[in-house]
Order: C-alpha cells, then sequence, then structure tokens
C-alpha cells in the first residue's frame, strides 16, 4: 500500500496568505471606527470569518487534508454560526425589556461619611397639606 504524497503550500504562498490577514486586520481596524447601523456586527464576523478561513484552509492544512477532515471543519463552522445566530436572535429579543433607568446612588456607603439618601420619586404638593 503506497502513500500519496500530499501536497504542501510554499513558503510564498504563506506570505501571501499572512499579508492578507495583515490586510484584512487593518480592514477590520478602519471598519471598527465606521457606524453600519444594524449591519456592524454582520460586517464584523464577516472579516472575521474570511480571515479564520484562511487559517484553517492553509496553515491549519486543511485544504490538503482528506476529505473526512473538511467535513469535520466545515461541520465546526456549522455548529458555530449556529451557537452565534442562537446567541444574536436572543439579544435581539431583548431590547425592549425594562432596565435601568440611570445611575441611583446605593443606599449605603463604605466611606466615613454618610452618604446622602436619593431623591424622592414621589411627587409631594407645594403647599404642605394642614391636618388638624
Amino acid at each position: 500500500m503506497e502513500l500519496e504524497h500530499s501536497h504542501h503550500p510554499t513558503v510564498s504562498l504563506y506570505l501571501l496568505i499572512f499579508g492578507a490577514l495583515i490586510l484584512f486586520t487593518g480592514i477590520t481596524v478602519l471598519v471598527a471606527y465606521q457606524d453600519f447601523g444594524v449591519l456592524n456586527n454582520i460586517v464584523a464576523l464577516g472579516i472575521a470569518g474570511v480571515k479564520t478561513t484562511l487559517v484553517v484552509l492553509f496553515f491549519m492544512h486543511v485544504k490538503y487534508s482528506s476529505r473526512l477532515t473538511k467535513v469535520f471543519a466545515t461541520a465546526g463552522f456549522l455548529w458555530l454560526a449556529i451557537l452565534i445566530s442562537f446567541t444574536l436572535s436572543d439579544t435581539e429579543t431583548r431590547k425592549d425589556a425594562p432596565g435601568p433607568q440611570g445611575w441611583v446612588p446605593l443606599p449605603f456607603a463604605r466611606t466615613a461619611e454618610p452618604a446622602e439618601p436619593a431623591p424622592s420619586v414621589e411627587h409631594k404638593s407645594e403647599q404642605p397639606s394642614e391636618h388638624h
């Protein structure tokens, strides 16, 4: 039984992939200063996905590996996509949930001076009521 000689990337291909990764890292930094609205996560994850694919295919030699290795690498990416989609769908449903409305001082402070009480939420009438 003769083993098949597998093809490995050349040093020039490694340098080309390294240059592409550096380029995509620069694009990542530039994109971080832009506001794409609801597309911020999609753009960031898209760039990260391209960089990850380059690393997995060439530096981890998946491109030159057996079909079974490629299946498991693809399954890992699909599982990651499922986990990210569940996480994003969960965080998107929490936007309308009531949460803290601002900073409120703690009821006690751990200092030598006593803490001032928090302002009252109730509105009292400006005229004092007279109860006799």
